[in-house]
């Protein structure tokens, strides 16, 4: 049996999250260094929120 029969089709390359364009492997996911920066802003800056349940403690007392 031949050895390509065997590889995993590669999976196609995802853009970037800030701007949609093709990531490149030094900035892997990123397309650049300044998306990078960009991303890890609005990490540092709280933009970025993960929706949990809303808190009902205060309602109790």
């Amino acid at each position: 049996m031949p050895a390509d029969s065997l590889k995993t089709p590669a999976r196609p390359a995802k853009p970037c999250p800030i701007c949609a364009k093709p990531a490149v492997e030094a900035s892997k996911p990123f397309c650049s260094e300044r998306c990078r920066d960009v991303d890890l802003n609005r990490w540092l800056s709280n933009s970025y929120s993960i929706p949990g349940k809303p808190n009902d403690d205060e309602d109790a007392d």
